[in-house]
């Protein structure tokens, strides 16, 4: 059974960027019922999955759509989380700046491309940086795993809930805010367990 993994911070620490009341609707809330749903559908299964990781099961059951759902849900949020930092925000440096450097020429650049790919999801999903340096989107809850992908270093969720509260419907203004708090020692951290 999955549990609802702890914010790495304060639900208040986001600030402005992030409200306290956004947080614990989209953390406590809306997190915690991709949790519950998921370990529901994995019950539903009745088979001995073991010590399992989720990124196995996802790939194991990704034509269960209960699972893919709710299974990409919990995988996505809890990357998510770890993509922000009270202190985050700037450039990176390290090698996920060489990465970006290497792909886009410059880090305004990148930023100009992963905001324009995540203004550019239809509906609900996620834009997602891969080790490599691609940016891409998923609709829904689809990971970039279920994609025979490598798991990716740093990602947006561009679904309303994961902004509504604070932005209406201003994604734009959501996304360029979010830079204010990307966490990029975290993300450097998951390259180099790539």
């Amino acid at each position: 059974m999955f549990n609802l993994p702890n914010l790495p911070y304060n639900n208040d620490a986001l600030g402005s960027y992030l409200s306290e009341e956004l947080m614990k609707f989209h953390h406590d809330m809306h997190h915690q019922a991709y949790v519950d749903k998921l370990n529901v559908a994995i019950d539903v299964l009745n088979v001995d999955l073991g010590d399992k990781t989720l990124d196995e099961i996802l790939i194991a059951y990704k034509d269960n759509v209960a699972i893919r759902n709710n299974g990409g849900g919990h995988y996505n949020h809890s990357l998510f989380w770890n993509c922000m930092s009270p202190n985050g925000g700037g450039e990176p440096s390290g090698a996920i700046a060489k990465v970006i450097a290497d792909r886009y020429g410059s880090y305004q650049n990148f930023v100009d491309e992963f905001s324009a790919k995540a203004l550019s999801v239809f509906g609900s999903g996620w834009t997602f940086l891969q080790p490599n340096g691609e940016i891409i989107n998923t609709p829904n809850q689809d990971t970039p795993i279920l994609m025979g992908l490598d798991s990716p270093v740093l990602c947006l969720d561009v679904w309303e809930h994961a902004y509504y509260i604070d932005y209406r419907n201003r994604r734009a203004d959501y996304i360029k805010a979010w830079w204010n708090i990307v966490d990029w020692k975290s993300a450097e951290q998951r390259l180099k367990h790539k």
